[in-house]
């Protein structure tokens, strides 16, 4: 069984945690809740966070599946060297930011969410795994190289001699019924 890559977890739960803190935090503001102020945090630390989360990380193994228009925030997340590449950095950041959500109902949600993506990404960096970002293959295929003609036969593919009969032979090409047939039976 393969080794679990904790960070892809949490980087899935941290972004789904931005997404909800974000929308704790407008539905806040938009509604004048007492204590609005949190939800103003709430929308500027779900904004803060989808940022930081959207770009993937490349897996240890495997393929890396890249999210729409990720190269651009990659540019940035890398940018930022080890603050943003360390997992006990992201933790304990994550862990930092969710703490001001918990004061307003709106926000609990996202507040716990992210708590629990600061765990996961705790457990990942225990597990000594980082952040790694995915770059674009510098490998140039050929446009013929990949592609094979397409088959003759339809499936099941036996060789062409064996579904062809020759017509020199029309004995050969007859068909041989394994049971007698007469008119009488």
């Amino acid at each position: 069984m393969g080794k679990i890559e904790w960070a892809m977890w949490a980087n899935e739960q941290a972004l789904a945690s931005g997404l909800i803190l974000l929308t704790g935090g407008i539905v806040g503001v938009a509604g004048q809740f007492r204590g609005w102020q949190f939800a103003a945090y709430a929308v500027a630390a779900g904004v803060f966070v989808c940022l930081l989360e959207y770009p993937r990380s490349k897996r240890s193994k495997g393929t890396s599946m890249e999210r729409t228009g990720q190269h651009c925030f990659t540019v940035v997340v890398k940018a930022f060297g080890p603050l943003t590449r360390n997992y006990y950095v992201r933790a304990f950041l994550h862990a930092a930011i969710c703490v001001p959500g918990g004061f307003m109902l709106a926000t609990v949600l996202g507040c716990v969410c992210l708590g629990i993506a600061s765990l996961i990404y705790l457990s990942a960096a225990i597990h000594g795994e980082h952040w790694e970002p995915i770059l674009p293959r510098k490998e140039v295929r050929k446009p013929g190289d990949s592609m094979k003609n397409p088959p003759q036969n339809p499936p099941p593919r036996p060789p062409p001699e064996t579904h062809r009969k020759r017509v020199d032979d029309l004995e050969g090409a007859a068909y041989d019924n394994p049971f007698s047939v007469t008119d009488n039976e």
